[in-house]
């Protein structure tokens, strides 16, 4: 049986793109990343609302930068939740093969337990291999069974159960970012913007791989819908990705409830590191794969 008197606190990072309300609900702490845009530092999902920054990205001069976060930061995170009396500190973080985030909270982990032998504290760190809310929600889904009572074990197997079965696709309707991120190669969107051709994306086992490629913004949507009936697990939660674009989002909210007959779990805007690399006018879908 597990120990009542346990404390398990969730953190994750802010490219998860957990929206302020469900932190608050839930205790999650979010880490956030440092974006520098036109000579200016800001904090991600601190500094700044979605639409306002998808504004000052399309019109900045040079594509803005981001950093990983130092291993400064998690040892002062596992300092503060060490004091806090935490017994299980559950950290889901970005994608190992795109920052070297996780690395630096593996490593500052081992450094942190040799230097506090025996403090009774456990430090969880999932390499969630992917981004934004495909992790954000396995987070959400965790804490919220923290939160219900449940123990460690549990909890962790509900994070790792979604992160195992995880699906995404998301189209950018504008490929200079993605050119520029690396996400799709420099060749490949120059054709696709001289013949109208979408790309259909996804990330396999951290890797960004493009599924498809349809032929103007009228195909975008209906093709991620044809994708998720395809691969989704019948009658289970599905997320709705926002970009910049109003009209793209609404239509995809009311497209994925007219297909499935329910409506999303939730819908949410990308923040600034996914708008970053992806761009900020997109769309897409989160979902559950059925069992293999």
């Amino acid at each position: 049986m597990e120990d009542r008197m346990s404390h398990i606190k969730f953190v994750t990072d802010s490219a998860a793109d957990i929206p302020a309300a469900l932190q608050r609900e839930l205790g999650i702490q979010v880490l956030p990343f440092s974006i520098v845009m036109n000579d200016q530092e800001y904090q991600d999902g601190v500094d700044f609302q979605p639409q306002d920054f998808y504004r000052e990205l399309v019109a900045a001069p040079r594509i803005p930068t981001h950093s990983q976060l130092t291993p400064l930061v998690f040892d002062q995170l596992y300092a503060a939740a060490l004091a806090e009396g935490v017994t299980d500190l559950i950290y889901v973080a970005i994608n190992s093969k795109g920052s070297s985030t996780c690395e630096n909270a593996l490593m500052t982990r081992e450094s942190f337990l040799a230097e506090h032998p025996g403090c009774g504290m456990d430090i969880h760190i999932l390499d969630s291999k992917t981004y934004t809310m495909c992790y954000g929600y396995a987070v959400v889904l965790g804490a919220r069974k923290a939160k219900e009572g449940a123990g460690v074990e549990e909890v962790l197997a509900a994070v790792r159960d979604w992160l195992d079965h995880v699906g995404l696709v998301f189209a950018p309707y504008d490929l200079k970012f993605a050119k520029k991120s690396g996400r799709v190669s420099a060749a490949a969107a120059f054709l696709g913007e001289a013949l109208g051709m979408k790309p259909l994306m996804t990330f396999q086992d951290g890797e960004s791989k493009v599924l498809a490629k349809v032929r103007g913004d009228k195909s975008v949507i209906p093709a991620q819908i044809a994708r998720m009936r395809e691969e989704m697990e019948p009658g289970s939660p599905y997320l709705c990705i926002l970009g910049s674009d109003e009209d793209h989002n609404g239509e995809l909210v009311s497209a994925c409830e007219d297909a499935f007959g329910y409506p999303c779990a939730m819908s949410y805007h990308i923040g600034g590191v996914i708008a970053i690399n992806a761009g900020p006018n997109l769309v897409g879908v989160i979902y559950r794969k059925k069992e293999r």
